[in-house]
């Protein structure tokens, strides 16, 4: 990962950052390292964004957060982007048929973004996805499903472009990464063997927007005996069923 070259994408970076740690905070340092930034340089932007509100400090603990200021814009742009209101229905449905966690991502740019979360009944949990979760697409079973219904052209261009190995493991090459493309697109959903997580397995389904791309994605994990070979196929369907649904109502209710 390489520092964005304008203070735009900085900020941006930093921000980005400080979503995915949001539940226990971040330290400048870790701040940093995410953002690709030096430490000196994201404290300076720390600093001058809590200042403006947009982030928050923990004065006992030095954690960063982010602000009430994005909260309050969130809110505001809410009215236009917001999807989840329709997407909660969906993800309880699953939990509550399946008893595992139930997931709802979002795609931003080249990465997919966890926004819902529900636990269903079964009192093991997976916690690789948790809200505010970033992974490059194709990682976790939500990015598999998102890339593999991209076109073509745009599967080869992204790995042309991005080592996932460096990070993720030689699992997500791209021999191995255009494999699991073309079973995802055999099977309608994909399946997520454990590959993050040694024994957290997950599959998704894609939802799609009104110019048909697909924009998020419904997953749900667990750990790997709930995942059995006979069960996958049930699993599935319940994903195509409610991502088919959601997608439906999504596209209806788009201005």
């Amino acid at each position: 990962m390489t520092a964005p070259p304008n203070v735009v994408g900085r900020i941006a970076a930093v921000l980005r950052a400080l979503s995915a740690a949001q539940r226990t905070g971040a330290s400048t340092s870790e701040i940093a390292r995410a953002s690709a930034l030096a430490r000196p340089t994201a404290h300076r932007l720390l600093v001058a964004l809590a200042d403006e509100g947009y982030v928050d400090r923990d004065r006992r603990s030095g954690q960063w957060y982010l602000g009430p200021e994005l909260y309050l814009l969130g809110g505001v742009a809410a009215n236009r982007y917001d999807v989840t209101r329709h997407a909660r229905a969906s993800v309880h449905r699953l939990a509550a048929a399946t008893g595992e966690s139930a997931f709802f991502s979002a795609r931003r740019g080249e990465e997919t973004v966890c926004l819902l979360r529900e636990d269903g009944a079964f009192p093991i949990r997976s916690f690789v996805l948790f809200e505010g979760a970033r992974f490059p697409l194709g990682v976790v079973s939500a990015g598999q499903v998102l890339l593999a219904m991209l076109p073509d052209r745009e599967i080869d261009d992204y790995l042309r472009r991005t080592d996932l190995t460096a990070q993720w493991g030689p699992e997500h090459g791209p021999d191995a990464v255009r494999a699991r493309v073309a079973r995802t697109r055999e099977l309608g959903y994909a399946v997520n063997p454990g590959l993050v997580v040694e024994g957290s397995w997950g599959m998704a389904a894609a939802v799609f927007d009104q110019g048909g791309e697909p924009a998020w994605a419904l997953t749900l994990t667990g750990i790997e005996s709930r995942f059995s070979a006979g069960r996958r196929p049930e699993l599935g369907a319940l994903l195509l069923e409610e991502a088919h649904e959601l997608t439906k109502t999504l596209q209806a209710s788009r201005p």
